[in-house]
């Protein structure tokens, strides 16, 4: 993959061999990011377990105090006065069975989260092939199946990031915009790796963190000592 000038740069600030205080390194992410618009700034941790084994599984959800300066679409899936609930909470769609061909034959995918009702599970799950892939299915662990959709709602709006381990038994989580300050960034971090930590599977054996590192959307990786979350 050719890198272009400000990248190769970029890592000529980051010494390789060496895991940065928290701080630090996003001190630096910060400093590299040139892009001409507000990058988002991304954590990647590779977690010493096997996900392809259900005991080993890390998954769940975290609402980051400074939010991920993006704007998030909602789309709840409900019935009768939860509807109601969920615009009045601020979903940007609300609905029931009548959004299945919406999303199944028209493509419609104006949003970027689904919550359901637990009773509207049985109508979701027909959308399974469509969601699945995109990670929107809704999922109990998320908190995106649930009765209290004002939470929900709430929750999202205010920043609530999933966390999953990818097939290499990676996690991919934004963490906020390079234009957040230090402060703002690190309290995002750390909120995120204490969830991870307290997400550790019992059936985990050996080193819980292998790497993570933070980078910006169009720079490279700083590594983090992850020291103060075990």
């Amino acid at each position: 993959m050719k890198r272009g000038k400000k990248y190769i740069e970029a890592v000529k600030k980051v010494d390789r061999t060496q895991q940065y205080e928290v701080e630090d390194a996003v001190k630096l992410v910060k400093e590299m990011a040139t892009a001409k618009f507000d990058e988002t700034v991304e954590a990647h941790i590779r977690l010493g377990v096997d996900g392809r084994h259900a005991d080993q599984q890390v998954r769940g959800a975290v609402v980051l105090p400074n939010g991920t300066g993006k704007t998030v679409r909602v789309l709840v899936f409900a019935k009768g006065e939860k509807i109601d609930e969920a615009l009045a909470a601020g979903a940007d769609h609300a609905g029931g069975e009548e959004l299945i061909p919406k999303i199944q034959n028209d493509g419609w995918l104006d949003f970027d989260v689904v919550v359901a009702t637990p009773d509207m599970m049985g109508v979701v799950g027909r959308l399974g092939r469509v969601l699945g892939p995109k990670g929107l299915m809704p999922n109990p662990k998320a908190g995106t199946v649930t009765m209290d959709v004002t939470k929900a709602v709430n929750d999202i709006k205010a920043g609530k990031v999933e966390y999953r381990l990818d097939k290499a038994n990676i996690i991919h989580v934004p963490l906020g915009k390079v234009s957040f300050s230090v402060e703002q960034l690190v309290q995002n971090i750390d909120a995120l790796m204490d969830a991870i930590t307290k997400a550790k599977p019992s059936a985990a054996k050996g080193q819980y963190y292998r790497s993570v590192s933070i980078s910006s959307t169009m720079g490279p990786g700083v590594k983090l000592n992850t020291l103060k979350y075990l």
